[in-house]
């Protein structure tokens, strides 16, 4: 099932609870009972934490069809406010021949969260040299969870989505002012979405084709398979280290290859098999001007011309 969260043009104050199917979506609200009344932030958590009881009735509903029809909706971040956002820093071999790098993660702001049709906004400062995407697979965890095995990671898992991770840059790959979470917590830069589909539909998590357009050209191109350390560990590790709560959002890492700048006015796009598409603007209040491209190596660098 394709979890979201939407509203209605004619009615933006209803923000609505449903399910992504042919032709639209399917307002879940009527079997949701109080869950349907919570406020954003925290709607979706419960629904997560609540599923098993409420699944049948979910299901009965996205089955009889579309309550809203395409082009009568627009669809909101489907976590509009994880509890936690933990990312992988790296994660992908990049066709590199060395031994598995060591895992490692950082906590992003869950309040640089915005959701499909958003802006990111590059912030004014004149400190990073250049702002860049990372197509990311990210895991909805079902929580309470905590010492996890990896044999038994799926106990953890709800559903799946997909995150851009922006990420504010200096010198080829080194994170502004070398911490990770501060070139990446900027409010915007973590475009969410376009649905949380429930872990049944995806079967393998790392065989999965991740993409992602800037302006319609093809930056990120790669498959899930090609992670150093693959979701069980991702889970395991996490888990062992905290409480990993229902609604908390782990993102898998990129693969770096398809990195490059993104600027004013253009539009970002991220597909991820099975899991769907979205768009968002970028606008830049400096209209800053990077050299159009993709990073090639670690050596690479992408500096404001002049």
């Amino acid at each position: 099932m394709k979890l979201c969260l939407f509203e209605r043009p004619d009615k933006p104050w209803d923000k609505l609870t449903g399910a992504l199917v042919e032709g639209g979506v399917a307002d879940l609200s009527p079997t949701l009972g109080i869950v349907a009344l919570l406020g954003l932030d925290l709607r979706m958590q419960s629904l997560i934490s609540r599923f098993n009881e409420l699944r049948e009735g979910c299901e009965k509903i996205a089955a009889a069809g579309p309550t809203y029809p395409d082009g009568s909706f627009r669809l909101l971040p489907p976590l509009p406010k994880p509890g936690k956002m933990l990312c992988c820093i790296g994660n992908y071999w990049e066709h590199a021949e060395r031994e598995p790098r060591p895992l490692n993660m950082f906590l992003k702001s869950p309040d640089a969260v915005i959701g499909p049709g958003g802006t990111v906004i590059l912030p004014p400062t004149t400190e990073p040299w250049v702002f860049q995407h990372e197509a990311e697979l990210a895991v909805v965890i079902k929580g309470p969870a905590k010492n996890v095995s990896e044999e038994n990671y799926a106990d953890a898992v709800f559903g799946y989505t997909a995150l851009i991770d922006v990420s504010a840059r200096g010198e080829g790959r080194r994170t502004w002012r070398s911490g990770s979470w501060m070139g990446k917590s900027f409010d915007t830069f973590a475009p969410l979405g376009p649905v949380i589909v429930t872990a049944d539909e995806i079967p393998d998590p790392n065989n999965l084709h991740v993409r992602f357009w800037n302006d319609g050209q093809l930056r990120h191109d790669y498959n899930t398979d090609d992670m150093e350390h693959r979701v069980p560990e991702l889970i395991a590790f996490a888990s062992g280290i905290m409480t990993l709560q229902s609604g908390d959002l782990l993102s898998c890492g990129t693969n770096h290859e398809g990195l490059g700048p993104l600027q004013d006015g253009e539009t970002a796009e991220i597909e991820i098999e099975r899991i769907g598409k979205m768009a968002v603007q970028v606008a830049d209040p400096l209209k800053r001007v990077w050299e159009r491209g993709i990073y090639m190596g670690p050596d690479s660098t992408a500096r404001r011309p002049g």
